[in-house]
C-alpha cells in the first residue's frame, strides 16, 4: 500500500500544474515530439524539460529518443489509477451525504 500511495502522490503532483495538464491533454490526440509540445508555452526548452520530466516521473507520460528527436506519448495507466482512488473516494462520501441526509431527515421528523 505504501508504494501505490507514493505512485498515486506522484501522478497528483503532475496533475497539479497547468502546463502538465495541458501537456496530456495534447498528448491524448497521439504522440507528439518534445519541440511541439513545448512550442505553445512561453519558456525556455530546459524549463518545459523539467515539466516533462515529472509527467514521467510520475507514469503518465513515456518518451523514445530516435536521432535528436525525442518523441513523447501519453501513458494513461497511472491516471486509470487515479481515476479509480477518486472513484472509491466519491463512492465513500456519497455514502456518507447519505447517512446525514437520513440523521436529518429523522430527526426534523422526530421534532
Amino acid at each position: 500500500m505504501p508504494n501505490y500511495t507514493s505512485q498515486l502522490d506522484t501522478v497528483f503532483q503532475a496533475l497539479a500544474d497547468p502546463t502538465r495538464r495541458a501537456v496530456l491533454e495534447r498528448l491524448t490526440r497521439g504522440p507528439a515530439p518534445v519541440r511541439e509540445l513545448a512550442q505553445p508555452f512561453s519558456m525556455a526548452l530546459p524549463s518545459f524539460m523539467q515539466h516533462l520530466d515529472v509527467l514521467e516521473a510520475s507514469g503518465l507520460v513515456q518518451s523514445r529518443k530516435q536521432g535528436r528527436v525525442r518523441t513523447c506519448w501519453l501513458a494513461p495507466e497511472r491516471l486509470a489509477e487515479a481515476e479509480r482512488w477518486l472513484a472509491m473516494q466519491r463512492e465513500h462520501w456519497t455514502q456518507r451525504l447519505d447517512q446525514l441526509d437520513r440523521f436529518l431527515t429523522e430527526t426534523k421528523e422526530q421534532s
